[in-house]
C-alpha cells in the first residue's frame, strides 16, 4: 500500500513538473510576426481569394459534417473587415508586446495558440448546442487571453475602455469579463461573446495551472 501511495505521488510530481516546465527564455517578436501573418491573410482573402474565407473560418457544420478541423486554429487569422482587423492587431501589439518580453517568445506562442485553439473549440460546442450555425472568425479569442495574461503582470497598468475610460488593466479585464458573459447569454449579434469569454477563462486557467499564479491576487483582490 505504501509503494503505490508512492508511485502515486512521484505521478503528480512529474506530472506538474512537465506541466510547469519552463522554456528557456527567448524573445522574438512573435507578436508581430503573427500581426503580420494575420495582415497577409487578410490581403490574401480579400483580394484574392474571397472563398478561402469559408475554409478557413470556424464554421461548425463544416466541421461536423466536412471535418475541417483545421478551422480550430485558422479562425484566428480571418477577420471580416479592415477595422475588425486593425482592432485586433493594435489590441495584440499592445497586450501582446509588453507580455512577450516577460514571458519570454516561446511560452507567448505556447499560451496564445493553446488559448485561442481552445476558445474556438469551446465556442464550437457552444454553437452547436445553442443550434448556431455561424461563421466565427478574428484572433479575440486569443488577444482577450492576452490581455488577462497582462492584466496579471501589470495590473496597475493604465487602459482605456472602449479606448475612452481610462482605468487600471485588472479592472479592465473583470469588467470584460461581465460583458461577455452576459452578451453571450442576451446578445444574437455577430460579435462573438462566448469566445471572447473563453478567452478570459483559459487564460485564467493557464495562469493558474501552468503558472501557478492566482491572479486575483495580483490584482489585489
Amino acid at each position: 500500500m505504501l509503494t503505490l501511495c508512492m508511485d502515486a505521488v512521484n505521478f503528480c510530481v512529474m506530472r506538474n513538473s512537465i506541466i510547469n516546465r519552463q522554456f528557456r527564455y527567448t524573445y522574438s517578436n512573435a507578436a508581430a510576426i503573427i500581426a503580420v501573418i494575420n495582415i497577409i491573410a487578410f490581403g490574401v482573402v480579400t483580394f484574392l481569394f474571397p472563398r478561402l474565407l469559408y475554409v478557413f473560418s470556424l464554421i461548425p457544420s463544416m466541421v461536423l459534417y466536412r471535418h475541417w478541423y483545421w478551422q480550430f486554429v485558422t479562425y484566428m487569422f480571418m477577420h471580416g473587415g479592415i477595422w475588425h482587423l486593425l482592432f485586433n492587431m493594435l489590441a495584440l501589439f499592445m497586450f501582446g508586446s509588453p507580455v512577450e518580453r516577460r514571458i519570454g517568445t516561446r511560452e507567448f506562442v505556447l499560451f496564445y495558440f493553446l488559448v485561442g485553439t481552445l476558445s474556438g473549440i469551446a465556442s464550437y460546442f457552444f454553437f452547436y448546442f445553442t443550434g448556431q450555425n455561424i461563421m466565427l472568425l478574428g484572433a479575440s479569442g486569443a488577444i482577450y487571453g492576452v490581455m488577462l495574461l497582462f492584466s496579471v503582470f501589470f495590473p496597475s497598468a493604465g487602459v482605456l475602455l472602449f479606448g475612452i475610460i481610462p482605468m487600471r488593466a485588472s479592472m479592465l479585464v473583470l469588467l470584460y469579463f461581465f460583458i461577455e458573459f452576459f452578451g453571450s447569454v442576451f446578445s444574437s449579434g455577430s460579435i462573438g461573446h462566448a469566445t471572447h469569454l473563453f478567452g478570459l477563462l483559459f487564460a485564467f486557467l493557464y495562469v493558474m495551472i501552468r503558472m501557478r499564479i492566482k491572479p486575483w491576487k495580483a490584482w489585489g483582490l
